[in-house]
């Protein structure tokens, strides 16, 4: 990619929590954070600056949150609001430029290369007049950073956070004196695991990696961690330097791989297979239905359990082939009971997941001579359209009625979370 590229990634300030904030004005001053005030042991999703001021961190206990902060006010999320709002965000930033990128709900990259000139060429007037323009329509604050490529707009993003202004740009110019002597583990994608393999191979600071010659490098990764690590010495020596290909692009950035769904169990509830059973179908139906969405069928179903007793932790996953790839509830049902059966210890559990993958188009698929599958798929599709139509409570099964059915809770939530 040019160097002459201009990529901004813009962040919002605690996203969840700034949203709530402009909708309760009341609250203006006091330190507020999103979470489930009943659940003291639910985490928090977002606290604002106030907050965190006190101690208060995204992901901590709601309980411990409380007791760093007793004035905190906690607020129940509200998940279709806040992809409400991100939408707004994005269409305020196509009236910047039409190559527009989401990278999550809070963030996302804009390349003004060909906008620039039509604003004026004042780089620093156009953020300006985004960040005002995002926070008088939503009341929530962006922090931009500037970089050549798209990945050096991200690390250059956590610069931002901690300015005034919320502004910081990077430029292979001053990589060396503000990215390089940085800690490695705060390169992008370098999580604790990564960190240590770094630590022993002698790299402490993401420069170390940057002055490199990539061969020497894949070397040192190929000691410590095999020959398998060729690909991965190659992104790491590459995002050191700032060198990202990848161009900013509008729409959905890649094919799907797999389709799956989770659940967190309170794991005292879910010490018997009936149980498990239920939520193990309520997952597969959800799975299923958003496969046919997409018009894909999987060819692997695959499991992921954690169980529990309160003392001991134990976690897996399994998968198995399909006879025949299917996005059938009754048949991706089947393998996924045959996989938790099989596996099952006997613990209660505390997660649940189903996904299917190895996806392929539906529109062709394998007759048999005993089961009318086309039928059968369009039995399924009928449902679909009526849960789609007038929501997924629409159509239950009578299972899911049961104490230990959670498919009315989630009917509620988005992604996993209160809507």
């Amino acid at each position: 990619m040019p160097k002459d590229r201009i990529i901004l990634l813009s962040d919002c300030q605690s996203f969840y929590a700034s949203v709530e904030k402009a909708a309760h004005p009341e609250y203006k001053d006091r330190p507020v954070a999103v979470g489930d005030p009943t659940r003291m042991n639910g985490i928090v999703l977002a606290a604002c600056p106030i907050a965190k001021a006190y101690g208060v961190t995204t992901a901590s206990r709601v309980g411990e949150a409380l007791t760093k902060c007793p004035e905190l006010v906690v607020i129940r999320p509200r998940m279709s609001t806040y992809i409400k709002v991100s939408l707004l965000i994005s269409e305020i930033y196509h009236n910047y430029t039409d190559l527009v990128e989401a990278y999550s709900i809070d963030e996302q990259f804009l390349d003004v290369t060909g906008s620039l000139s039509f604003f004026g060429g004042d780089l620093q007037e156009i953020i300006h007049s985004i960040q005002q323009h995002v926070m008088l329509s939503t009341g929530v604050w962006t922090r931009v950073g500037i970089g050549p490529t798209k990945i050096l707009a991200k690390m250059a993003n956590n610069f931002a956070k901690k300015r005034e202004g919320g502004i910081f740009r990077l430029d292979y110019d001053n990589l060396d004196k503000e990215l390089w002597p940085l800690p490695v583990n705060e390169m992008f994608m370098v999580a604790g695991r990564m960190t240590k393999n770094f630590y022993r191979m002698g790299i402490i600071t993401i420069g170390d990696i940057a002055r490199m010659e990539l061969g020497e490098f894949k070397q040192r990764m190929r000691t410590t961690m095999g020959k398998q690590s060729d690909i991965q010495a190659e992104y790491y020596w590459q995002t050191a330097r700032g060198i990202d290909p990848s161009p900013v692009v509008t729409g959905i950035r890649h094919q799907i791989k797999s389709v799956g769904h989770g659940k967190a169990l309170r794991w005292n509830l879910y010490t018997r297979l009936p149980e498990i059973e239920v939520v193990l179908l309520e997952l597969v139906i959800e799975v299923c239905q958003r496969a046919r969405k997409y018009r894909y069928m999987g060819a692997t179903v695959s499991i992921a359990v954690s169980e529990t007793d309160g003392d001991k932790s134990n976690s897996y996953s399994r998968q198995m082939t399909l006879p025949e790839p299917s996005s059938l509830t009754h048949e991706v049902a089947a393998a996924a009971y045959r996989l938790f059966v099989d596996n099952w210890t006997g613990m209660p559990i505390s997660r649940l997941a189903i996904s299917i993958s190895h996806l392929t188009d539906d529109s062709v698929m394998q007759l048999t001579l005993f089961d009318d599958r086309i039928r059968t798929y369009n039995r399924e599709r009928a449902i679909d359209h009526i849960k789609t139509r007038y929501g997924s409570r629409a159509l239950i099964r009578a299972s899911s009625l049961l104490e230990s059915g959670v498919a009315l809770e989630r009917a509620e939530q988005i992604g996993g979370h209160y809507k």
